[in-house]
């Protein structure tokens, strides 16, 4: 076997134009449909954390003299780390509904082009 050939022909590929590919095209689309809910919940769940931390400081008088407001400040940052999931699922359900005709016919041409 020769082993010059098949690594010309791995570094060949690497350089030789890329054609578009329905599979590519299929993945895009289905990232497309998912990356803002995703993205949104990543964000919303840190910020919710972050102040559910900061409440939890402010009760425990680390940073601060009010207990209440650190309740108060917690109480804020646990309904937002238990509202982020129901978000996500309204959020992914929209997203897909949106390219869902796309992802069907693309995926319908690729099991038929087969």
């Amino acid at each position: 076997m020769n082993t010059d050939k098949i690594y010309a022909e791995s570094i060949a590929k690497e350089y030789a134009p890329k054609d578009k590919s329905k599979i590519i095209a299929l993945r895009k689309l289905d990232a497309k449909a998912k990356l803002p809910a995703t993205i949104f919940t990543y964000t919303f769940g840190i910020i919710s954390a972050l102040v559910f931390g900061t409440g939890m400081c402010l009760s425990m008088q680390v940073i601060g003299d009010s207990m209440v407001l650190g309740i108060i400040i917690g109480i804020i940052g646990m309904i937002g780390c238990g509202v982020n999931y129901p978000i996500y699922t309204k959020m992914l359900e929209k997203g897909k509904k949106k390219y869902a005709y796309e992802i069907v016919e693309l995926a319908r041409e690729i099991s038929e082009g087969k």
